[in-house]
């Protein structure tokens, strides 16, 4: 499994609400056609940041502006690419603006970047080949 976390703007309820409405009936974990499995991660209750180096974290609360205490979490098969299908579901979590990290670099992604496919050492969002190639260089 691969993981992206995105920390939208807004509330919590929100984003529960849209991810409702997107896959109805459903829920802990909601899930894209066997794909992707979603959830919502925090501190109280969860694990979120608990696997974190501190310097991941800070760099994550310059780009946000403060200190999450929520995301959502979504775990990608490894039997399939994904690439189209989180993009998709990141596109609409931070439709309202935010940032999405993935297991390949420690940048907060914003939808802009992730949509225009910037590079940023290397890398673009849930690049997991180019990450393979560059590890592979090294």
């Amino acid at each position: 499994m691969r993981t992206v976390f995105v920390f939208p703007a807004g509330e919590r309820a929100e984003t529960v609400a849209s991810l409702d409405q997107l896959l109805p009936q459903q829920r802990g974990p909601w899930t894209l056609d066997g794909k992707l499995y979603i959830d919502i991660d925090d501190e109280q209750t969860g694990h979120l940041f608990s696997d974190w180096d501190p310097e991941d974290v800070a760099v994550l609360e310059a780009a946000v502006g403060h200190h999450p205490t929520w995301a959502v979490q979504i775990d990608i098969s490894g039997r399939i690419d994904g690439t189209a299908e989180v993009c998709q579901m990141v596109a609409l979590l931070l439709e309202h603006g935010g940032v999405a990290t993935d297991d390949y670099s420690v940048h907060p992604w914003t939808l802009r970047e992730i949509e225009s496919e910037t590079v940023i050492d290397g890398l673009r969002f849930f690049d997991f080949r180019g990450y393979h190639e560059l590890n592979r260089e090294h």
